[in-house]
């Protein structure tokens, strides 16, 4: 089947062609890929989907067919098998982008061919579910692309004053009292030290980029619903039909 989408990123053309054309950086905004390996022109990694409480995952390998600089087009051909052998999965994808006022558009044109679960959709829910994927992909590209943040400014370094030298007794003194008051600190950080390592240190592990698999339904979501309402109004006429025949008796 072929699908036509676009999507648009708040960046220049020539930084946006750059990242599409390393798949380190573009696997990584991809809902459910994970990339596996790069070598020169070609690439392996895993998609993970799930429809419904089922759950797939689809190994596979891809390659850059074409890179046109001027054009700005890029062609890339993939394909992927379950790795429950449940079904398969290509597509030859073509990328163009031109430069508009909003910053890069990019249209994209698939020819996919699909076997196994994700191919009960059919064509017009796997495309509706297509663009919405690719404007997913397009948030995390932007959000990969913008400008790091500017550095934070330090604030002015702050120069002591000398104060005039107190007579040698006094300092004597000053230098007695701020020794205990040092010991006794030191103390106290020592017995707070203690306490502290007593307690195991838990630190919070994300999931890592593209581990997330894509949920098909989901994505799809008022468009499963619009398909399955006309079939439920059908089926509770029919029921309420029925249920009055059988009170009439």
């Amino acid at each position: 089947m072929k699908l036509e989408h676009s999507f648009s990123v708040p960046a220049d053309l020539d930084t946006v062609w750059a990242a599409v054309l390393d798949p380190r950086r573009v696997a990584p905004c991809m809902p459910g890929a994970a990339l596996t390996e790069v070598d020169g022109d070609a690439f392996r990694g895993t998609v993970k989907v799930k429809v419904g409480p089922i759950s797939l995952q689809y190994k596979g390998s891809g390659e850059f067919l074409e890179k046109d600089e001027a054009a700005r087009k890029v062609v890339i051909k993939a394909a992927g098998k379950d790795t429950r052998g449940n079904g398969t999965a290509s597509a030859t994808v073509t990328v163009t982008l031109r430069e508009d006022d909003a910053g890069t558009t990019g249209s994209v044109h698939t020819d996919l061919s699909i076997t196994g679960k994700p191919a009960q959709f059919g064509r017009g829910l796997i495309s509706e579910v297509g663009g919405k994927i690719l404007s997913s992909f397009a948030t995390s590209l932007a959000a990969e692309l913008a400008p790091a943040p500017d550095p934070p400014v330090e604030p002015p370094t702050l120069t002591a004053v000398p104060t005039p030298e107190a007579p040698a007794s006094v300092v004597d003194e000053a230098e007695r009292a701020e020794a205990v008051e040092i010991g006794a600190k030191a103390g106290e950080a020592a017995a707070r030290a203690g306490a502290s390592a007593k307690k195991p240190v838990l630190t919070a592990v994300g999931p890592e980029p593209g581990s997330e698999p894509i949920d098909l339904l989901s994505y799809a979501g008022p468009s499963v619903l619009k398909r399955v309402l006309p079939v439920l109004a059908a089926v509770i006429a029919v029921v309420a039909v029925v249920t009055r025949r059988r009170g009439k008796r």
